[in-house]
Formats: C-alpha cells, structure tokens, sequence
C-alpha cells in the first residue's frame, strides 16, 4: 500500500517536496511507521539526529484531521499528516 507523508515545519527539511510516499507491504501502527521515516532519514541525511528527533516528538492526524497515537494502524492506501513540535518542545 502506498502512504503518502504530508510534511510540515521543520519536517519540511526531509524532502524538496511537500510530502514522502512510502510503499509498505502490510498493515503498519504509526509507532513502526515512525521507523520507517527514521530509516528513510538514515539513509538519505546519514542520521542526522535533529531530523530523528522530530519523526520521536511529532504528533501525527489522519486525512480528516484526527489527531492518531501509536497505536493507529495504517491498513490501506492513506495520507498521514506529520505534525513536528514547534519550538522544539
């Protein structure tokens, strides 16, 4: 399934664009979704640890702005919403 990632803040900064795609081959929770950014950060920021830390501090909503926690799983084709902190807290 394929999720797109709208990006905004300072997690504008992970892409040119103003969201990622993401082609995940099963159901998925926002927590392992979490490390699927990470991973992709890793690999293409060489662990920049300022962008690891806002994909752990972010909240993250749903297309219809629901705010979702950890436990959300993503079952199909989605747009997920990242939500950094602002101010660094």
């Amino acid at each position: 399934m394929k999720i797109r990632l709208e990006l905004f803040g300072a997690s504008r900064e992970f892409s040119n664009k103003d969201y990622l795609d993401f082609n995940i081959n099963k159901k998925i929770s926002i927590k392992d979704f979490r490390q699927e950014i990470i991973n992709y950060l890793k690999l293409n920021f060489k662990e920049n640890k300022a962008f690891k830390k806002i994909v752990e501090t972010s909240a993250f909503c749903t297309e219809d702005n629901n705010i979702i926690n950890d436990n959300y799983k993503i079952i199909k084709n989605q747009k997920i919403t990242i939500i950094p902190p602002i101010g660094g807290g």
